[in-house]
Formats: structure tokens, C-alpha cells, sequence
């Protein structure tokens, strides 16, 4: 049962509204609106063919980005529905998280942050941002897709403030400063970096860990990179796992893991909510002004589920993330991008007509921006096709 809205929750009729004025929909609420705009996007399509862990050739049944979007929006909507929220701005924001991921997930990031180092580095929210702002081409009006000022915030600041109050960079940008696609953009349209997010993004966010962390251990298993009783080592799955020992005890291994997965979605999802409601009880914030302004989180898990969830991300990175299979494909799928936007920087004239430079004028840096904004819209699939098209030899990825 949803529960009522809650005085703290983005409320579409107040919206701070849209960069390019629009007419309201007759239909829908502005924030359902984001989130359709986002599921017809050109870049939510691409995301079927890019990479989470595995390569999309590895096999049908391991998550691409787009499912793994899929199953954030239904984690996210789930909590949002539990805690009053707005379910349409949580779900826009959960299905929008990762638009700007490269192809061949972390492993084309690194790639194409080394390609940019020059020019401001490349950053997967900062080019999230770039989709849905203006490199989305589908309406008449505008570029992108002229989302609300809301769904802009939750995209920028899911995982915190970005800046202090005086503008200085904070967080993890502390060191390398404010990405250049998000501050050039936040001149335009002031998404107020040094606040809190709204509770619907920061949702979303836990939402993220939740789904990886659940998906990553069913790939893995599937993968046969760890068995069910490899993951006993952690004290939550240990408990889980005999606990469906007990409830089926000739259950088979497949069924197993399935079970363990969906218990710990369930029970991460139980703690957050219960946390959160904890820290709003603590916090009382009435409105959403209050929650951006609290100055600490508010939706996170309790400190004992933190610290085993903790445990799970570090289980992946050694026996997943890590493992020789993974690193040695991702190695090579780095190699790719590195060939791809070297060749198209040197031999402007292999790119697509509609990626050619529209001005005489254009500086370095917008050369070399340009390039890695097509070659992160990539899918893994069109990104080996071209080096396949451009080169004597293209690794199998396997």
C-alpha cells in the first residue's frame, strides 16, 4: 500500500519547471512526463548494448545497463511508495542514472577520462547531463530533452552536493574540480550544486547500490566466477543462506542463488526504509527546502547494514570485478576506445557526416569533446563494429 505524499516530497505542480517553457501536459504530471521523455530517449535504447560487468556477447541472460536501469527504477519506486514520495520523479531519475555511460562500463570510463585528461577529463553524471540537456535531438524547440529543473538536480546531485556554499568544489570533486559539462551548464541553469538533492534522488541512489549489489552477485553466480557457499564468508550472507538451508533444504544451486538474491533485495530495502524513517523522525523536515538544506543525508542504510553492505562490494571487486576473465576482457575493451578516439582525432573524416565539426572555428577542445561524445554513445556492439571497420585486428572480448 502506497503511503500518502508526504509533505517533504517534490510535488509536480510546484516544479521549479523547464529550462525551454512548455505547456503542460493534459495527461500527465510534469515529472511523468520526465520519466517518458527518458524511456523514448535514443540513449535509453543504447543502453540494451553496453556493458554492466560482462560484454553483451558473453550471454543473453547477464544484465546489460539497460536492465540493470530497469531494476534501480523498480527498487527505487518501491522505497519511494513506502516513504510518501513522488514515484514518477523517482523512477525518472533511477531510469536516467546511467545515459551516460561509455561502452564496456567502468572500463570505458577509464578509457575516456585518460583520452580527455587534456580537456577536463570525462565524468558518467557529467555526461548524463549532456544527453538530457543537448545531445538527446528529438524535439523541434530545443535540444535534449527539457527536463524539469527537479529531474536536472536529481541527475547532477544523487550521490551529494557537489560544491560548498561557496562555491568551492566538494566531495569527490574536491580534488579534480566541478566536471566541465556540469558547470558550464549550472551557469545556464542554476541546479544549486552546494545543496542536498531531493529524497527522490537520493532514493534512486540507494537504489543503485542495491540493485548492483543484488545483480552482480546473481551474474556472478551464473558466471561461475563464486559458488552460494564462497559467499558464506560474509556474516548477512551466511545467515540468509542457512536460513534457506533450513526453510528448503534440497533446494538446487540455481534456485538457491536466486532465492539468496531475492532475500537481500528484500532485506536491504526493509533496512533502508526503516532508516529513513529514523532520520526523518529525527530531522522533521516539512518541506522539500527543508531536506535540501538539512545538510546530511537522509536515505542511507542503518550503520551495521552500511558496514555489510560494504562487505558485499568488496566480496565483487576481489572474486568479480577483479577476477582474470573480467580484467583481461576489460583490458582489451579499454584498448578499443583508446584506438577509436585516437583514429578519429588524427582522421577526422571517419566519422559519421552528422559528427563532423559545424564550424571552421572549433578549438582543440571541443574537437577532442566532441569525439568522446560520440564514442561515449557508443553501444559495446557498434564500438567493436567500427574498430573492426578502422583496424587490421579487433580483440574477441571473451
Amino acid at each position: 500500500m502506497a503511503a500518502p505524499r508526504a509533505p517533504y516530497a517534490c510535488d509536480p505542480d510546484l516544479s521549479r519547471g523547464r529550462l525551454f517553457q512548455e505547456p503542460p501536459s493534459k495527461t500527465r504530471s510534469a515529472f511523468r512526463r520526465d520519466c517518458d521523455r527518458v524511456i523514448h530517449s535514443t540513449a535509453f535504447r543504447r543502453l540494451k548494448h553496453k556493458t554492466q560487468v560482462f560484454v553483451f556477447h558473453e550471454g543473453d541472460h547477464y544484465r546489460t545497463r539497460l536492465t540493470h536501469s530497469l531494476e534501480v527504477a523498480q527498487i527505487a519506486r518501491a522505497l519511494a511508495r513506502q516513504l510518501g514520495l513522488d514515484e514518477d520523479l523517482t523512477e525518472a531519475l533511477a531510469l536516467a542514472h546511467d545515459l551516460g555511460h561509455p561502452p564496456f562500463g567502468h572500463a570505458g570510463e577509464r578509457a575516456l577520462d585518460s583520452c580527455l585528461q587534456a580537456h577536463g577529463g570525462f565524468d558518467h553524471n557529467a555526461q548524463t547531463l549532456r544527453v538530457v540537456t543537448s545531445l538527446e535531438h528529438r524535439y523541434p524547440e530545443f535540444d535534449g530533452l527539457n527536463l524539469t529543473w527537479e529531474t536536472l538536480e536529481g541527475i547532477v546531485k544523487h550521490n551529494g552536493p557537489l560544491t560548498q556554499r561557496n562555491g568551492a568544489a566538494a566531495g569527490r570533486y574536491r580534488d579534480r574540480g566541478i566536471p566541465i559539462g556540469i558547470s558550464q551548464y549550472n551557469q545556464i541553469y542554476d541546479l544549486e550544486l552546494w545543496s542536498f538533492a531531493s529524497l527522490e534522488a537520493q532514493v534512486a541512489a540507494i537504489a543503485d547500490d542495491i540493485a548492483y549489489d543484488a545483480h552482480d552477485i546473481d551474474d556472478g553466480l551464473r558466471a561461475g566466477l563464486f559458488t552460494v557457499d564462497d559467499l558464506t564468508v560474509m556474516p548477512l550472507m551466511a545467515h540468509m543462506i542457512a536460513e534457506i538451508a533450513r526453510r528448503y533444504p534440497d533446494l538446487d544451486n540455481d534456485r538457491r542463488g536466486a532465492e539468496l538474491v531475492r532475500e537481500l533485495i528484500s532485506y536491504l530495502i526493509g533496512a533502508v526504509s526503516a532508516e529513513a524513517r529514523r532520520r526523518l523522525e529525527a530531522a522533521r523536515p516539512r518541506s522539500v527546502a527543508d531536506v535540501r538544506g538539512h545538510g546530511k543525508v537522509l536515505i542511507a542504510f542503518p550503520p551495521q547494514v552500511a558496514e555489510a553492505e560494504a562487505g558485499i562490494k568488496s566480496f565483487l571487486k576481489e572474486r568479480m570485478y577483479r577476477h582474470p576473465r573480467v580484467m583481461r576482457a576489460m583490458g582489451e575493451a579499454e584498448q578499443i576506445l583508446f584506438d577509436l578516439f585516437a583514429r578519429y582525432l588524427k582522421t577526422p573524416g571517419d566519422l559519421p557526416a552528422e559528427w563532423l565539426p559545424s564550424s571552421a572555428h572549433e578549438t582543440e577542445a571541443e574537437h577532442a569533446r566532441r569525439i568522446g561524445n560520440f564514442v561515449a554513445g557508443m553501444t559495446d556492439r557498434f564500438a567493436l563494429i567500427e574498430h573492426q571497420r578502422l583496424f587490421d585486428s579487433t580483440p574477441d572480448l571473451r
